[in-house]
């Protein structure tokens, strides 16, 4: 089942196999990307459909994470090219994903505290984070037209489509949000301002594509559909924002949960899974792509007779760049990450997370 030609939009992949989006905290110094990143990913092309990158930055203000690779000037496209090129070798999309951390930039990167923005002056509940200049309405657009501007790019630089990032509360989600989102404007208050700055991204985002792309281009939206917070975004708001995003015919949802087949956040006494409880506003024609738990056969199978039409997987990907292949082959899949699966920072962060791995009793850490 797994094992198809899908339709993406304009776009035909393969499989329905895709490689999630994770940080590698692995640039060059400038940003650029690096000879460890460029293997990384091409190893990881060669069994999934669609390949996600890691977040790139949009422009200066965007940057969240240390050594995050960056498309905020034309200078970073020879490098993105060679990146789209290496991706496509082994026969899957190249997705890059766009991104903005707003308030959840690391404090530690800015020398002037004022260049880290967000839709309001509300600290995030990171120890990293500082509290945010709220944007000025001329830098709302300013920062639409970032991301306009890196779709751009991304086309000139070979990439098969855009992924927004709306999820994980980065900027665009912190618009969405009524928790970080306390602007008294035209892109705060109601839930129609809060989702303003997402739509008319959008449509603008759209008629970009259109106009530069040359062969067929993807745009698609990641989002997280709650947060736990009071108030935050709930299952109503991300019902809405769904069907606002069917009408404008956004080429895929995917949506960003640790689980492909957890309940709500917000109502843990409803254990019906978010994903039926959001089926009656998922336009069927728009598809949608699960990530979370998503590692053996059985889990994929799984996800697709939920309704997903692709799957997701970051750390099984990790571990075994030839998911797909094994999963063809009902092999045994690799569950040891070594020091030569991924670039060299990126395994100094993954030993922050080796308690997390520990209790999930499946990937293995070894130096």
């Amino acid at each position: 089942m797994f094992d198809t030609p899908t339709q993406i939009g304009p776009v035909t992949i393969r499989n329905r196999l895709v490689m999630a989006p994770m940080t590698t905290y692995s640039s060059n110094p400038d940003y650029t990307v690096s000879d460890q990143e460029y293997a990384y990913y091409e190893a990881r092309g060669k069994t999934v459909g669609m390949l996600i990158t890691a977040a790139v930055a949009v422009s200066k203000s965007a940057h969240a994470f240390p050594r995050q690779i960056s498309i905020e000037d034309d200078a970073f496209i020879p490098g993105l090219k060679t990146l789209a090129d290496k991706i496509k070798a082994g026969g899957a999309k190249a997705v890059i994903q766009l991104h903005h951390g707003g308030r959840m930039n690391d404090a530690s990167l800015f020398n002037n505290p004022d260049d880290i923005v967000a839709p309001s002056a509300i600290k995030a509940d990171r120890s990293f984070t500082t509290t945010p200049r709220a944007m000025t309405t001329d830098e709302v657009k300013a920062t639409q037209n970032d991301f306009l501007a890196a779709i751009s790019r991304a086309i000139q630089a070979g990439f098969d489509g855009v992924e927004l990032h709306g999820a994980n509360t980065y900027l665009l989600q912190q618009f969405f949000s009524p928790q970080s989102n306390q602007r008294t404007d035209q892109y705060g208050g109601s839930i129609e301002n809060r989702s303003r700055f997402i739509l008319e991204l959008v449509e603008a985002a759209q008629a970009l594509i259109q106009k530069e792309a040359k062969q067929p281009f993807l745009l698609g939206y990641r989002l997280s559909p709650e947060e736990r917070e009071t108030p935050g975004i709930t299952l109503a708001d991300t019902r809405y924002l769904i069907q606002k995003l069917n009408a404008l015919k956004i080429d895929y949802l995917h949506l960003s949960t640790r689980h492909f087949a957890q309940s709500s956040l917000r109502d843990p006494d409803n254990s019906t899974p978010i994903i039926e409880r959001l089926s009656d506003v998922l336009d069927p024609d728009i598809p949608l792509i699960g990530v979370g738990g998503i590692n053996e056969l059985d889990d994929v199978n799984q996800a697709l007779s939920m309704g997903y039409t692709c799957v997701a997987t970051g750390m099984t990907l990790i571990a075994d760049p030839l998911w797909g292949d094994k999963l063809r082959q009902n092999q045994p899949l690799n569950t040891v990450i070594t020091q030569d699966l991924v670039p060299d920072l990126m395994f100094e962060r993954l030993h922050r997370w080796q308690k997390i791995l520990a209790e999930g009793g499946r990937f293995i850490l070894k130096d």
